[in-house]
């Protein structure tokens, strides 16, 4: 097994701070609320007994709906990131190991017409498939394996994007090719303007049609709008980041029921300041603001637009943390990709930039769930493409190859996902069935 050494100040500082939006029962139509002014317990006893179920149940469904709202609901003192287990117990699932499976890996990347060529590293010569087989266990509980027919069936009519850089579009992949486990045929299953997977296309939309489902990639790897310079600007400014403004494309993952985000990788100087890129708010060009800051703000500005523009009875929003990468030497140009997952955690973590997002999710209230990866990609040197890339010209020890570590992310949101869900479905089910009983008896 694998243990680690790696500080934790940025897993606990999330622990104490990431969001959990917990799912929300809604109260009864409006074709229901004259219920009680004709509900007056004086009839027969059966219809004291009705009533007394009736109001038993209702006091149920007002409980449970302050208990997730009190613990798992962000805001006020502070938010939390854990998970309900098995046993609806408090789970960090994002402080664990990873551990030997041979169950895994969870799919087959040459069957997945959805997988790019560059995150196959098996395709591309990688001879060693070790680690393919490892599986993310929390220290404190065990998360059930991913049932792609489950999953199936909880998505049915419903639509999941996902916005963010590379990080995000290889998430999405995953996603995509453990879903197809579950499918008949796949034929049924394809992508809905028949482009073919590219890191350049800005939207790329699969369509699993026995489900009517959608999941979408957005590619925006900042989140904020990037615009190029006016042309009267300072011959340095090249390219501005408007850290007030959430990106165009933003008007199109608002309707959605799973919304997931990431963005940091772009955030370096060699991104932004090497590019002439800098940054703007309220039309002033900021030149000295830092990267943590115009970071800081850009998420700011996102917090906002979720408050104000999702329905947060319908979507559920997920934002992950930043990836870690495994260059080593000097310049950070080495790229040493191992057998195994290392006993200690390594690697760039950028565990500033989980801090800053704690704190906004936080000050904002914004009830988003943060999935704090960082930790579980920092064991992992050995699941980067490497030199198993295509065109294999280039080193890369910041992407995972397909199936690896972005498969552990989908079924930490999944396996929350579905396990709130049926809590809340056993207790929309108790309501409705004294409230038919009710209603029933008292219109006889």
């Amino acid at each position: 097994m694998v243990s680690g050494s790696f500080s934790r100040s940025t897993s606990a500082r999330l622990g104490a701070r990431g969001g959990v939006g917990s799912p929300r029962v809604s109260t009864p139509g409006a074709a229901h609320r004259n219920w009680w002014a004709a509900a007056a317990p004086s009839g027969p006893s059966f219809e004291r007994i009705a009533f007394a179920f009736f109001l038993a149940s209702l006091a149920l469904v007002l409980c449970c709906a302050l208990y997730l709202y009190v613990f798992s609901h962000p805001g006020r003192d502070g938010v939390v990131a854990e998970f309900a287990g098995e046993n609806l117990e408090s789970c960090d699932v994002f402080d664990g190991i990873w551990v030997p499976d041979e169950r895994y890996p969870l799919y087959n990347s040459s069957r997945c017409p959805f997988a790019e060529r560059g995150f196959n590293c098996l395709a591309n010569g990688r001879k060693d498939a070790d680690y393919l087989k490892w599986r993310w266990k929390p220290r404190g509980c065990d998360l059930p394996r991913f049932s792609a027919r489950a999953v199936l069936q909880w998505l049915r009519g419903k639509r999941v994007v996902f916005v963010g850089d590379s990080m995000s579009r290889t998430q999405w992949e995953s996603f995509i090719c453990m879903l197809m486990t579950g499918v008949d045929d796949p034929k049924t299953v394809y992508e809905v303007n028949g482009n073919q997977i590219s890191k350049t296309i800005r939207f790329l939309g699969v369509r699993f049609e026995s489900f009517n489902l959608s999941v979408e990639f957005f590619r925006s790897v900042f989140l904020v709008q990037q615009i190029p310079a006016l042309r009267h600007a300072r011959r340095r400014v090249r390219a501005i980041l408007k850290l007030d403004k959430l990106d165009d494309l933003s008007r199109e993952w608002a309707d959605s029921d799973v919304l997931i985000f990431n963005s940091g990788h772009w955030w370096t100087a060699s991104k932004l300041f090497d590019m002439g890129c800098y940054f703007e708010a309220g039309g002033v060009l900021k030149l000295g603001t830092s990267i943590n800051a115009a970071f800081k703000m850009a998420l700011e500005t996102w917090a906002s637009w979720v408050k104000e523009r999702i329905d947060l009875r319908r979507t559920r929003v997920f934002f992950r943390t930043y990836e870690p990468s495994h260059w080593s030497g000097l310049n950070q140009k080495v790229c040493e990709v191992t057998e195994q997952p290392t006993t200690e955690a390594k690697g760039n973590d950028r565990r500033e930039f989980g801090d800053i997002l704690a704190d906004v999710v936080a000050n904002t209230s914004v009830p988003v769930t943060i999935l704090n990866v960082t930790l579980m990609g920092a064991f992992r040197s050995d699941a980067h493409i490497g030199l198993w890339s295509h065109p294999n010209t280039v080193l890369d020890c910041s992407h995972w190859c397909l199936p690896g570590v972005p498969d552990a992310w989908n079924e930490l949101v999944f396996s929350h996902l579905l396990t709130n869900g049926e809590f809340l479905t056993m207790i929309t089910f108790f309501y409705a069935f004294f409230y038919d009983i009710f209603i029933e008896h008292m219109l006889e």
